[in-house]
């Protein structure tokens, strides 16, 4: 029984990432990094700091990542990522700018 369930994964797993392997699978692999880097960035730099800080390259991470999973989902046709991504890549810039502008009139933030 194990072996046929290991068989059945295998099968599984050769489909989805050695069978199918194209330039869009590539694309949307390399978009989930980007998106799992933010947090190896965010977490570094809290435990540089000692406490939770939000670093600026978090946002970008999350900016590219996000776009680049947009992207995907519409070549793809994904509603889910579709609309996931729309509103959250919204957020990301929007944090960017406010950032940007806090950095402006010289007011101290956590992305410092």
């Amino acid at each position: 029984m194990l072996i046929t369930y290991g068989q059945a994964l295998g099968d599984y797993l050769f489909d989805v990432f050695v069978a199918k392997f194209d330039f869009w699978l590539a694309f949307g692999l390399v978009a989930q990094l980007l998106f799992t880097a933010r947090f190896l960035v965010q977490w570094i730099s809290s435990e540089r700091a000692g406490n939770s800080v939000v670093p600026m390259s978090f946002w970008f991470f999350s900016m590219a990542g996000g776009m680049m999973t947009l992207v995907y989902g519409i070549a793809k046709r994904e509603p889910v990522i579709i609309l996931g991504q729309s509103l959250a890549t919204i957020i990301y810039i929007r944090n960017i700018m406010l950032i940007i502008k806090s950095r402006a009139t010289g007011s101290k933030t956590l992305a410092e």
